[in-house]
C-alpha cells in the first residue's frame, strides 16, 4: 500500500544547463529557490525589484526591465523617513532620495542586462489579490505601509491575468527569442484574508497559467507544479515552518531536487552536487584560534576552487576567489 501521492514529473527533459544564466520573478518562493541557484553557484537574478506577489505587478515589472525604464524622481514618495517606489521592495528605501533612486535605476539596468542574456525565466505568482492605489488606480507591488484607505483591494480576473501574461510572454519573445519561461504558483499561504480567499486566489492563479499555456502554444513555455508537490505530494504540517504559513527547509529541499530532477541534464546535475559542497566551504569559518590552522583551511579552499574553475570554466565569472 501507499500512503502518499506524489506528483509525476515525467521523464527528465535535461534542457538546463549548469552553465545556464537565469532570472527569479515573484513571490518569496523565488528567494527560497533563487538561493540554492546561488549556493549551486549558478549565474542567477533573483527579483530586481524584491519580492513581488501578484501577477499584473510580475507582469508591470518585467516590462520595465525589458524596456529598461528608469524611474523618475518624480515617481518616488517620503513615508516613515525614507523615500519609497510602489514598483520596489522596502529595501531600495533610503532617506536620501537621490540614493534611493540611484539604487533602483541601477537595479533596473542591471536586471535589464541579465534578462537579455539569460536563457531561462522562472515566474512564480504568489496571489491574485492585488492593490490599487486609490488616486491613479496603478496596482501596486508594495504598500509600503501607507495607510489602507488609500487603496482598494481586489481579486484579479483569469481574464485580466491572462491578458497581462500573455502580453508579458510576447514581449519576452521579441525580447529573448530563446527564453523558456517557467511558470510555478507559490506554496505559500496567504492567509491574512483568511484560507476560503487565499484557496479562491490560488485556484484563480492556476487556472490563469493553464489558459496561458494552452492559448500560446508555445514549447518555451512551461509550468512547475511547487505548489501542488506541497499541497498533495507532501500534504503534512510538519513541512511548514513554525508559522504555518511557509514550507519549510525540507519542504524547499525537496521542490529542489523534484526541479532538478525534472529540468537538469545529468552533467548538470553533477556540477550542482559539487558546486553546492564548494558553497558550504566558502561559507564555513573554522573555530580556531591557531592562526596556522586557519590560513591552511582557506588557502586549501582557494586550491579546492581554483581546481573546481578549472574544470567548468564558466564559474570564473562568478568571482568565487
Amino acid at each position: 500500500m501507499e500512503f502518499r501521492t506524489t506528483i509525476r514529473m515525467g521523464d527528465n527533459q535535461g534542457w538546463l544547463h549548469h552553465s545556464d544564466a537565469m532570472v527569479m520573478m515573484g513571490s518569496c518562493f523565488s528567494d527560497n529557490i533563487g538561493a540554492k541557484l546561488r549556493q549551486a553557484m549558478m549565474l542567477v537574478d533573483v527579483n530586481p525589484f524584491g519580492t513581488v506577489y501578484n501577477p499584473l505587478s510580475i507582469a508591470a515589472s518585467v516590462q520595465r526591465l525589458m524596456d529598461n525604464d528608469p524611474v523618475a524622481g518624480a515617481d518616488l514618495f517620503l513615508q516613515n523617513g525614507v523615500w519609497n517606489h510602489y514598483a520596489f521592495h522596502s529595501r531600495y528605501s533610503m532617506p536620501d532620495k537621490d540614493a534611493s533612486l540611484q539604487r533602483m535605476n541601477q537595479r533596473i539596468e542591471r536586471g535589464h542586462d541579465h534578462l537579455r542574456t539569460s536563457q531561462v525565466l522562472v515566474v512564480t505568482l504568489g496571489t491574485a489579490m492585488v492593490y490599487r492605489l486609490k488616486a491613479t488606480g496603478q496596482v501596486v507591488n508594495n504598500c509600503h505601509k501607507v495607510p489602507a484607505h488609500q487603496f482598494e483591494r481586489e481579486l484579479v480576473s483569469v481574464r485580466d491575468i491572462v491578458q497581462a501574461l500573455s502580453t508579458m510572454c510576447e514581449r519576452l519573445r521579441q525580447f529573448n527569442p530563446s527564453l523558456r519561461v517557467i511558470f510555478t504558483v507559490s506554496p505559500i499561504r496567504h492567509i491574512a484574508d483568511g484560507l476560503e480567499v487565499n484557496s479562491l486566489s490560488k485556484a484563480t492563479l492556476r487556472v490563469a497559467i493553464d489558459q496561458v499555456l494552452r492559448e500560446r502554444r508555445d514549447s518555451l513555455l512551461t509550468y512547475f507544479p511547487a505548489y501542488e508537490i506541497v499541497m498533495d505530494d507532501l500534504r503534512d504540517y510538519r513541512f511548514y515552518a513554525t508559522d504555518m504559513v511557509h514550507p519549510s527547509d525540507v519542504a524547499i529541499e525537496y521542490i529542489w531536487q523534484t526541479f532538478q530532477a525534472t529540468y537538469f541534464d545529468d552533467r548538470s546535475a553533477q556540477a550542482i552536487a559539487r558546486c553546492e559542497r564548494v558553497s558550504k566551504r566558502l561559507a564555513h569559518r573554522p573555530m580556531s584560534g591557531n592562526r596556522e590552522v586557519v590560513e591552511r583551511f582557506n588557502a586549501d579552499t582557494r586550491t579546492v576552487v581554483r581546481n573546481l574553475v578549472k574544470e567548468y570554466p564558466y564559474l570564473e565569472r562568478l568571482n568565487l576567489l
